[in-house]
């Protein structure tokens, strides 16, 4: 009696203890089931206690007959790369929800300097930004600088885990990217996939060019594009704002040369202020010493005239100390409105130059040249060193500057100043040199290919409206002329390219028209400047991909 007294309260515990697990695990179970709190994820691949490849909310049973272990753990398949425009360059797989954006999720940055992506991204996804904040929130995205130095400038990574998102970079472009990728991946109602991202460009120039010299657009559709431009990831904008038809931007120093429809000073700011939001650097061109038709409407004195005494189209006389002077004034003024680092020179097309003898057909640009730099020196000397010359004015202003090739000649006593980047348009000037010429001779190029990036309105000579298929699959930024490609040691040079639209036959599009006509090329273009490898998307399903993208969301 004493042995069984001793023994009924311990059986009576066993009993009890077995009542609380199965209800432990009921209710554990059910939580796992309704709520997801057992949700298995983490960096690696471990796909917890459930089968690999399970559906994502799957869920482990438990059986009462065989007497297994119950799982309650949910699990997912391992994350697939996002689908964005330009695709990532690595993403690391993982298991996990992933993250979408809900009501009450912040945004919040670990530096100061990162407030205005914070806030532009926290209003595109209507999530609220909470500023710099140390603690840390389910369903937070945060924004931060990393120490990595010597890294890509552009360069980010990106992190979901755990419910939440980190993008961080070396700097605040890069920054910027993470939230452009994030914003694609989540775009529709999607779902930023668990894992990390690190990505980066593979080219520092990727641009897009508007001639608004020829055809004014408004302030509000380059706004509209500079927003395109920088969910792609775009981070230049050049403006071509001064030719033969017009000058299309307000101007102090000379306003008789400003035409009729034209930017305001006001209205360039808020491009420029919106392009640096999302940093992109705005490009001006001034072209000279061709291409000045709009200014010496003004000043018909500056313009070129041969031995016979008949003008010369668009050409200002680069004789005379005058025409110096207006073109530096106004370089000198635009300076101040537009802040980038980047100048376009222009130096192409200059009509005295495509004369069988300029010499003889100028004799006074002939005189010029001998005067300036001695016994031998001819007009393409001279336009040399005027080219040089406006180098040295925007230089003063800690600008880089470019010039279209066809503004360097061979063999001449005055060489193009070093630093004068190349921008590669054609091979069909007189005397054109090839690629090589340029890249050999230790100069970087940036790509304008006129075959495949040149959107020409009203496509007059032989030029044709570029399509996205096409950039897609044929161009990379090593085919700077034609369709051949240079070779795999220059790449280093090439910096990049740009997309141009050039409105030649101004009213052939309206801007609506521009705007869908280079829309498939622009996104084209960026995956080829982005990654160098061969795309892992088709055509049909990259155009399908930026269809998706494009459309509104609900």
């Amino acid at each position: 009696m004493s042995q069984h007294r001793r023994r009924a309260p311990a059986k009576k515990a066993l009993k009890q203890t077995w009542v609380l697990i199965v209800a432990v695990v009921l209710v554990t179970v059910g939580a796992g089931v309704g709520l997801g709190l057992l949700a298995s994820g983490g960096d690696g691949d471990s796909a917890g206690s459930g089968p690999r490849g399970s559906a994502p909310g799957a869920s482990e049973g438990v059986s009462g007959t065989d007497g297994a272990t119950p799982s309650p753990t949910r699990t997912y398949p391992l994350s697939k790369a996002p689908s964005t425009i330009p695709a990532v360059r690595s993403h690391t797989a993982a298991r996990g929800p992933g993250w979408k954006p809900a009501d009450k999720n912040r945004v919040v940055v670990s530096d100061d300097e990162l407030a205005d992506e914070g806030r532009l991204l926290a209003g595109e996804l209507d999530l609220t930004y909470a500023g710099r904040k140390d603690d840390v929130r389910a369903g937070d995205v945060r924004l931060s600088l990393n120490d990595d130095e010597g890294a890509n400038p552009e360069s980010y990574t990106m992190t979901v885990r755990d419910g939440r998102v980190v993008i961080s970079g070396p700097a605040e472009a890069g920054v910027f990217y993470g939230t452009r990728t994030l914003k694609q991946e989540v775009h529709g109602g999607g779902t930023a996939p668990e894992g990390v991202v690190r990505d980066e460009p593979a080219k520092p120039v990727r641009g897009f060019m508007l001639d608004i010299a020829r055809k004014h657009f408004t302030a509000d559709w380059i706004e509209d594009r500079v927003r395109e431009l920088g969910d792609l990831k775009y981070n230049q904008l050049g403006l071509h704002f001064s030719d033969d038809q017009a000058f299309r931007i307000e101007s102090s120093s000379h306003p008789e040369i400003v035409s009729k429809e034209h930017l305001t000073k006001a209205q360039v700011r808020a491009i420029v202020k919106l392009a640096e939001s999302r940093h992109i650097t705005v490009v001006p061109e001034i072209d000279s010493p061709g291409h000045l038709g709009a200014v010496i409407a003004a000043h018909p004195d500056l313009q070129l005239r041969n031995v016979n005494g008949v003008p010369t189209r668009g050409a200002i006389d680069i004789s005379k100390p005058a025409a110096a002077e207006i073109v530096d004034d106004l370089l000198n003024e635009y300076a101040g409105l537009f802040p980038g680092d980047q100048w376009h020179l222009g130096g192409d097309e200059y009509q005295a130059l495509v004369v069988s003898n300029p010499e003889a057909s100028y004799p006074q640009l002939a005189r010029a040249a001998r005067e300036a730099f001695g016994s031998g020196a001819t007009v393409a000397d001279l336009a040399t060193g005027w080219v040089n010359d406006r180098a040295d004015t925007v230089r003063a202003h800690d600008r880089t500057p470019r010039a279209w090739n066809d503004g360097f000649f061979r063999d001449t006593k005055v060489q193009a100043d070093k630093d004068i980047q190349v921008a590669y348009w054609t091979g069909k000037e007189i005397g054109a040199r090839t690629p090589e010429e340029y890249l050999s001779a230790g100069r970087k190029v940036i790509n304008y290919n006129d075959e495949f990036l040149y959107y020409v309105l009203g496509e007059p000579q032989t030029f044709v409206y570029p399509t996205g298929e096409r950039i897609y699959e044929q161009w990379t930024p090593r085919v700077l002329r034609g369709t051949t490609a240079v070779p795999a040691k220059y790449d280093g040079q090439i910096l990049g390219a740009s997309f141009a639209v050039w409105c030649d036959i101004a009213n052939a599009q309206t801007q609506a028209q521009v705007a869908a006509g280079i829309r498939m090329p622009l996104r084209a273009m960026m995956q080829k400047t982005w990654d160098p490898g061969e795309p892992d998307l088709s055509w049909t399903q990259f155009k399908a991909l930026a269809d998706r993208l494009d459309r509104p969301a609900d």
